[in-house]
C-alpha cells in the first residue's frame, strides 16, 4: 500500500455524504451490514470449525493429522451439525459485528471527506477507515469469538450452548473472562479490517475508473463477489498468526490450569514447542473460507443498499 496515493472521490460508489452523515444513511449501513454478516456465518462457519480446531489441538498429541482429515473425523462422529458448532453465537454477533464495521468505515470515510474539503482520499485514511471499525467491532467480536471457539473445540458436553457458556464463565471469571484474549484481538481487528476495506475500496474504485462507472450499482455481481473475496485474503494473510494466538488464548483453561499466562507468553510458547508454524496451523480452511465467505459478506451488503437506497 502507498499511503498518501490519492484515489479520486469522483469514481466513489457512491456520494460520499458530510461527517456525521444522516441517521437513515447510518441505519441503511447497520442494516445492510447485518445481512452482510448473516450471510458470511453460514457460507464460512464449517470452515472456521475446521481451523478452529486445528489451531487449538495439542503440538505432542494431536487428534487430527491435518485438514482433511479433522473434516471426516467431525463429520463420522458429529454429522454436519459439527461443523454448525457455536453457530447460534457468531449468527447473532457477527451480525452485530460486520454492521457495526460498515457503520464506523462509512461514518470515517465521510468524516475524511470533509476533513480534506472535497480533496480525494488517501490510501492510509482508506485504511484507518477500516483500522477504525476493526477496532469499534472488536468490542463485540472479543465475546462472540471466545465462545464460539469454546464451543467448537470441546469434545464433551462441558457446555450445552452459547447461554450456557456466557453464564458458566461469568459466574466464575467474570467480565473478564467472557472478554479472555481481547489486547490480542484488537490488535488482529485494527490490521485486518485496515487491509479488509482498504483492499475492497481500492479493488472497486479501480474497477469503476476503468469502466467508466458512476455507480457502485452498476458494478455486476461478479465483481463485487470478486473484489470481497479479494478483501477477504488481504485481511487474512496479514494476520493469520495474530488469529492463532488468540484461539489458543481464548481456549486455554482459566486460572491455575491456564498453559498461558499471556499473548506475549503464548508467543513465545508456540514458538518454543512448534516453531514459526505453529502460528500457521489451520491456515488451509482458513483460505478457504476466506474467499466464500467474504464474497457473501460483500454479496449481501451491496445487494441490501441497493434494496433500502431505491
Amino acid at each position: 500500500m502507498t499511503k498518501g496515493t490519492a484515489v479520486p472521490i469522483s469514481d466513489a460508489p457512491a456520494p460520499i455524504e458530510p461527517a456525521g452523515g444522516s441517521t437513515s444513511q447510518a441505519l441503511k449501513d447497520c442494516a445492510s451490514g447485518t445481512f452482510g454478516g448473516i450471510l458470511q456465518v453460514l457460507v464460512g462457519q464449517p470452515f472456521d470449525t475446521v481451523k478452529v480446531r486445528l489451531q487449538t489441538q495439542s503440538s505432542t498429541n494431536p487428534i487430527y493429522s491435518g485438514m482433511m482429515d479433522c473434516v471426516r473425523q467431525t463429520h463420522k462422529k458429529e454429522g454436519f451439525a459439527g461443523f454448525y458448532k457455536g453457530t447460534a453465537t457468531p449468527l447473532v454477533g457477527i451480525g452485530a459485528c460486520v454492521s457495526i464495521q460498515f457503520v464506523v468505515v462509512e461514518h470515517m470515510k465521510r468524516k475524511f471527506n470533509a476533513d480534506n474539503k472535497g480533496a480525494p482520499l488517501t490510501n492510509s485514511q482508506f485504511y484507518l477507515a477500516g483500522a477504525a471499525s476493526g477496532v469499534a467491532n472488536s468490542f463485540v467480536s472479543g465475546p462472540v469469538e471466545h465462545i464460539r471457539t469454546r464451543l467448537q473445540v470441546q469434545q464433551k458436553l462441558t457446555y450445552s450452548g452459547p447461554i450456557d457458556c456466557i453464564r458458566k464463565i461469568y459466574a466464575e471469571h467474570g467480565l473478564r473472562g467472557i472478554y479472555k484474549g481481547q489486547p490480542i484481538t484488537m490488535a488482529r481487528e485494527f490490521q485486518g479490517y485496515g487491509a479488509y476495506f482498504f483492499a475492497y475500496e481500492w479493488l472497486v474504485r479501480q474497477s469503476m475508473a476503468r469502466n467508466q462507472l458512476t455507480s457502485r450499482s452498476e458494478l455486476p455481481s461478479w465483481e463485487v463477489c470478486l473484489y470481497g473475496a479479494g478483501a477477504g485474503y488481504a485481511m487474512w494473510l496479514t494476520i493469520y498468526p495474530m488469529d492463532a494466538v488468540k484461539s489458543k488464548l481464548q481456549t486455554d483453561a482459566f486460572g491455575a490450569d491456564r498453559k498461558y499466562i499471556n499473548t506475549l507468553d503464548c508467543v513465545r510458547k508456540t514458538m518454543a514447542a512448534e516453531g514459526v508454524a505453529g502460528f500457521f496451523r489451520g491456515v488451509g480452511p482458513c483460505l478457504l473460507r476466506a474467499a466464500p465467505s467474504n464474497a457473501a459478506t460483500f454479496m449481501g451488503f451491496e445487494l441490501a443498499m441497493r434494496v433500502l437506497s431505491s
